[in-house]
C-alpha cells in the first residue's frame, strides 16, 4: 500500500504553548485512521496544518505526494469536516454548496451532480433550497459532509462527523466513510465515539500534545490482559479486597473487570477474593476495550505531566 499522508516530527507552537509535539506517523491508501486525544491535546492543530491551513514551527508532512507549502495543491487534494460546520446561514443548502464549488473552480455541472448524489444518500434532497439556518443541526453536519466531498478529494479529515446526527443517519455516515474507503480515499477520523472509531478504523493514534501510542487497534488492545470475575453480591464491595495488588479495576453490578498487568496475576486476583470470603461464580480473561487503554493512556500521560 502506499502512504498518502507522511508526518515527520511534527511540531506547532503558539506563543509559548506547545500544541502539537514531534508527532510523526503516516496513513496508507484507503485506510481510515484514528486520531485520537482529549479536548485540546492537539487533534485539530493537527489535521490543520496536514489541511495547509497552518504553517508548523517544526517537522514535516506529504499529504498526496504534496508538501505543506504546496498551497493551493495542497487544498485541493483534502476535503475538510471541521466540528463547527461554518455554513452561511443565510443561503440555502444549494447556495452553500455552489459557493463552494465555485470557491474551488470546479465544472460546476458535473460538481452539482454529485452534490445532488450526495444529497440524496443524506436524505437532504428536496431541502437543499431551504435557508440553512432553519436546518437541524443534523441537517447541517450532513450537508458540511457533502460539501467536503463534492469536489472529489483523495483525502479527508474528518472532525466529529456523526455528531449531532440520530442512529440512522450516523449509520448512513458511517457506512458512506466505509464505502469511500473502500473505493481508495484515505481517512483520517478524529472523534470522541470509541465504539465507532473501532467500527471504522484499523489503526490509531492517541495524542496529548505528543504521540502516546500508535498502531492496529487489535494490537493496542493487547496493552495488559482483563480478568472478567463475577460475583455473589455487589461486586464493587467484592473488588475493595483486590486493594492490595494495586490493580486497576471496575465494576458493574456483580461483574468485576480487573485490568491486569501480566497474566500470571489472574491466580493472585481469585485468591485474594476466596480469602475475603467472596464466592466466585465465574472467571474468565477478555480482551481490553479500545476505551480501556485510550484511558489509561491519558491518564498516565497527565499523572507524568504533574510530576
Amino acid at each position: 500500500m502506499t502512504a498518502r499522508i507522511e508526518v515527520h516530527g511534527l511540531g506547532k507552537q503558539f506563543g509559548g504553548r506547545t500544541a502539537v509535539e514531534g508527532l510523526s506517523f503516516a496513513v496508507q491508501s484507503g485506510e481510515v485512521y484514528g486520531l485520537l486525544g482529549p479536548n485540546g491535546a492537539g487533534k485539530t492543530t493537527t489535521v490543520r496544518i496536514l489541511a495547509g491551513l497552518l504553517r508548523p514551527t517544526t517537522g514535516t508532512a506529504r499529504v498526496c505526494d504534496h508538501g505543506l507549502g504546496d498551497g493551493e495543491a495542497l487544498r485541493r487534494s483534502v476535503g475538510l469536516l471541521t466540528e463547527q460546520p461554518g455554513l452561511y446561514d443565510r443561503l440555502t443548502g444549494r447556495e452553500n454548496l455552489r459557493f463552494f464549488i465555485r470557491l474551488n473552480e470546479l465544472d460546476e455541472g458535473p460538481a452539482w451532480q454529485r452534490a445532488e448524489g450526495y444529497l440524496r444518500r443524506f436524505d437532504l434532497l428536496g431541502r437543499e433550497d431551504e435557508p440553512c439556518g432553519s436546518y437541524s443541526k443534523g441537517m447541517r453536519q450532513k450537508l458540511a459532509i457533502v460539501r467536503a466531498l463534492v469536489h472529489e478529494p483523495e483525502v479527508l479529515f474528518l472532525d466529529e462527523p456523526t455528531s449531532g446526527l440520530d442512529p440512522e443517519a450516523a449509520r448512513t455516515v458511517r457506512d458512506a466513510v466505509a464505502e469511500l474507503a473502500a473505493d481508495g480515499r484515505t481517512i483520517i477520523l478524529c472523534s470522541h465515539n470509541l465504539a465507532e472509531v473501532e467500527r471504522l478504523c484499523g489503526r490509531v493514534a492517541v495524542v496529548r500534545t505528543r504521540l502516546l501510542a500508535e498502531g492496529p487497534i487489535s494490537v493496542l488492545r493487547h496493552r495488559g490482559s482483563v480478568l472478567e470475575v463475577r460475583v455473589e453480591g455487589e461486586g464493587e464491595a467484592a473488588a475493595a479486597s483486590l486493594e492490595p495488588l494495586g490493580l486497576d479495576w471496575t465494576t458493574q453490578g456483580a461483574l468485576v473487570r480487573v485490568t491486569l498487568q501480566h497474566e500470571q496475576q489472574g491466580p493472585d486476583v481469585l485468591a485474594a477474593l476466596v480469602h475475603a470470603g467472596v464466592r466466585v461464580r465465574s472467571a474468565a480473561p477478555t480482551s481490553r476495550s479500545l476505551e480501556d487503554v485510550y484511558l489509561e493512556l491519558v491518564r498516565d500521560a497527565a499523572a507524568e505531566e504533574e510530576t
